[in-house]
């Protein structure tokens, strides 16, 4: 009953009986099952041999100690090395297995979270800041770690031990077991505290690391701005209030150890004075040595609280699990911002170019439409023009063609077929677009030309570069096309990006050709090769150009 006490003040409300989370978590083990069934196999062995050393010592001190049997003593000396090393190899085998199947069940969570984020579409990426998908993906994956390495696996184990600890001092001497447990309901009030402080401290934590992570991310991207704008000050303050919340959680949570531990040591204490006053009397009482019970007793004592120490701690550890793990998946259920394929897609071999936009209808925010009733039609082949002042949705065409968002109502086609009907990377494949915010990633000039497809060799690239006159430019670049433009390309001017991306669209010959604001960012010599890029792209491809102009 005590154990059974301290096992429900201990483990927090969601981790005790939201069962259906860590059914799902462990369901990512499934591939696993022979390290998890291998961990389950070590917790009940280590628990069974936990209170054998003292057993041992026990009956070595009253059997061949007290009658001077010098053999036997040290044959059971070489008995329990032997059963410490077979313990110590367990224990490595337990710890490893664990860790290496929390550390699987976290890389495929990682590549199934982060999938389904690159098939979100950009709604999503609209209403929720960066750095917190970062956090999902990195963060709140890693704590899913400690549900294997140093949750449920390990606390069942814990909890084995000790209950096999008390059988065998029950078994032993079951007065002094009960004189020995007297301090218990201490410990049982401190656990409670404990993990209901822990408890709050994590939950800041966790939010506050969400934010530090949303605010650097977003900061770092836009330092340029910041900086431009003499706001550094501002930022920094800002930046070191959500600094200040996060350490002050941690505080806390420091606070609740240092109470804690401290407190489990008093108790222990306490317990092992009781076994020895009441082990003196009875010795006295007797006439009988009691040396064998009160070492056998202190060390079942030390085994016995050496998982106390942490279970609670464990508990909450889970807890923060279960929690992450219901944030990620919360990203894994999202199907409001997906981009899902239809059943049958519609993935045909060559795209002629026919668009036609009847009656559509968006808007990013409900009760504010961006488009009303928008309807127009492309032939293959044909260029046309959309023109209009900021803010007028001219962008927003082109990001509902490509199926960036989901549109109201009305429909959209291509070559006579609803865009809802096509393989989502048959219709992308087929759509080029040059946008005037051209985005390029850390690394070479040909890994952003070629997005690091390796079934795209050099010599295609610097066709392609030749073909609209771009090879000499990038052959001045220091290294050519090995030149590092470094992250968002911040290496190269705003004209130089978007000659890469005319590159970029001439080697994936795409069906469709949009031109978004492509030479509203450049000077004149860079607007020469574009038009030059320009006419050579649109040549035989349906184009729509954009511009204020």
């Amino acid at each position: 009953m005590l154990l059974l006490q301290l096992f429900i003040l201990s483990t927090p409300k969601k981790a005790f009986f939201d069962f259906a989370l860590l059914r799902r978590v462990f369901g990512y083990a499934s591939p696993y099952k022979k390290k998890f069934y291998l961990s389950v196999v070590l917790a009940i062995l280590l628990a069974i041999i936990t209170p054998v050393r003292p057993m041992l010592i026990q009956f070595t001190v009253n059997e061949y100690i007290t009658n001077e049997m010098a053999r036997m003593l040290i044959n059971i000396t070489l008995i329990q090395m032997g059963l410490i090393m077979v313990e110590t190899v367990m224990r490595f085998f337990f710890s490893f297995t664990t860790a290496e199947l929390g550390q699987s069940v976290v890389k495929d969570m990682r590549v199934a979270t982060y999938r389904k984020i690159m098939n979100l579409n950009l709604s999503q990426f609209d209403k929720t800041p960066i750095g917190t998908l970062t956090t999902r993906t990195i963060n709140d994956i890693e704590s899913i770690n400690d549900i294997f390495s140093d949750g449920l696996v390990p606390i069942i184990a814990d909890l084995l031990s000790i209950l096999c600890v008390l059988v065998f001092m029950f078994w032993t001497d079951w007065q002094l077991t009960l004189i020995a447990l007297i301090p218990f309901p201490i410990m049982i009030i401190g656990t409670y505290y404990f993990k209901e402080s822990i408890n709050r401290s994590f939950h800041k934590v966790r939010n506050a690391v969400a934010a530090l992570n949303a605010f650097v991310q977003e900061h770092l991207t836009g330092m340029s701005v910041v900086q431009a704008f003499a706001a550094e000050g501002r930022e920094f303050e800002k930046f070191k209030k959500i600094n200040r919340e996060h350490r002050n959680a941690n505080i806390k949570a420091i606070f609740a150890y240092s109470v804690f531990f401290p407190l489990v040591e008093i108790v222990l204490a306490l317990s092992i004075g009781l076994v020895v006053w009441w082990t003196s009397k009875e010795a006295l009482n007797l006439h009988q040595s009691q040396q064998g019970t009160v070492i056998s007793f202190i060390l079942c004592l030390n085994l016995l609280f050496r998982p106390l120490r942490v279970i609670a701690d464990k508990f909450n550890v889970l807890q923060m699990g279960i929690i992450a793990s219901e944030r990620v998946f919360k990203v894994l259920d999202n199907e409001d911002f997906t981009v899902p394929d239809p059943a049958n897609a519609y993935a045909p071999a060559i795209v002629k170019g026919k668009i036609d936009f009847e009656n559509v209808v968006f808007e990013y925010n409900p009760g504010n439409p961006v488009l009303k009733n928008v309807s127009f039609s492309v032939n293959p082949g044909e260029t046309i023009a959309i023109v209009g002042h900021t803010g007028s949705g001219k962008t927003t065409i082109i990001s509902l063609l490509n199926r960036l968002y989901h549109i109201k109502s009305g429909s959209i086609k291509l070559d006579d077929v609803n865009i809802e009907q096509y393989e989502l990377d048959t219709l992308r494949r087929n759509i080029g677009v040059v946008l005037q915010d051209v985005f390029l990633f850390s690394g070479s000039v040909i890994d952003n030309i070629t997005l690091r497809n390796p079934e795209i060799p050099k010599e295609k690239v610097i066709e392609a570069a030749r073909l609209i006159e771009m090879h000499d430019f990038i052959i001045r670049l220091p290294g050519g096309y090995d030149y590092n433009v470094m992250e968002r390309g911040a290496t190269l001017s705003l004209g130089q990006r978007q000659l890469l991306s005319f590159i970029r669209a001439m080697l994936y010959n795409p069906s469709v050709l949009i031109l978004d604001e492509a030479t509203s960012s450049v000077d004149t010599e860079s607007e020469q090769l574009i038009q030059h890029a320009i006419d050579t792209l649109i040549k035989g491809r349906t184009s729509i150009v954009i511009a204020h102009r």
